[in-house]
């Protein structure tokens, strides 16, 4: 089964660090796009699909505010993390007001930036799923109810409990996104201790069975990350 990665567009001049910036994020198990100037870093936004921004604020052709104040237009919620120079108090609140999630002033480590970009990709989970209201969705063949805590395929109509209910939903607004398992355990058990853990994955491999009959729907591991729910058009 393919282990789909979380996906960060780099946009940064600096070849050295942009590089280095690449193989490090990569080894620890994301999949980056490195672009070296702002036209370029927009031009590869908007050909892709990405979890996450880095944007260098200071870049030839196109800087990271301005970039980032234009993919703002189209997208309101990948989040974006400013790679600054400066430290200047202007700089940190023109990057929040460009709609900016974090910033990280460089010379910053390695270890630091991995921590902020989980930081900020948990967030990002945790704000989609308290901001949908939705209890009503579409899985492929399938129409699943939050409310009434139904999923009905054609005549069929599949009773669920309430955390496999839950647990759906929460697959359901992060669709064809990672869902942090973490976050779910959280979420829905609040504790994510090693019990709930090993339940959660039983109601997974339930949710699995409810939705084979649709080849197009499936349920994925994401190592080390969590779960997504892959919905193929």
């Amino acid at each position: 089964m393919e282990n789909i990665k979380t996906k960060i567009l780099l946009v940064e001049d600096d070849p050295n660090l942009g590089t280095l910036l690449q193989e490090y994020l990569d080894a620890k198990g994301f999949e980056t796009k490195l672009a070296d100037d702002g036209k370029k870093g927009f031009d590869a936004f908007c050909k892709g699909a990405f979890d996450l921004l880095l944007l260098d604020v200071m870049m030839p052709v196109k800087d990271g505010i301005t970039l980032a104040k234009e993919i703002r237009v189209t997208d309101k919620n990948t989040p974006i993390i400013f790679l600054t120079a400066k430290s200047m108090k202007e700089d940190t609140i023109e990057g929040f007001n460009a709609g900016g999630d974090d910033y990280i002033t460089k010379p910053f480590s390695m270890e630091e930036l991995l921590v902020r970009v989980n930081a900020v990709l948990r967030r990002s989970n945790k704000q989609r799923a308290q901001n949908s209201d939705d209890v009503k969705f579409s899985i492929g063949k399938y129409a699943f109810d939050a409310e009434k805590q139904t999923l009905i395929h054609g005549k069929e109509e599949q009773k669920l409990t309430t955390k496999e209910s839950q647990l759906l939903r929460l697959l359901c607004v992060h669709k064809n996104d990672v869902l942090d398992r973490n976050f779910a355990l959280k979420t829905i058990w609040h504790d994510d201790n090693y019990f709930n853990g090993r339940s959660m994955d039983v109601y997974i491999a339930k949710l699995r069975k409810y939705l084979k009959d649709d080849n197009k729907v499936e349920i994925i591991n994401i190592h080390g990350k969590g779960f997504k729910l892959l919905v193929n058009s």
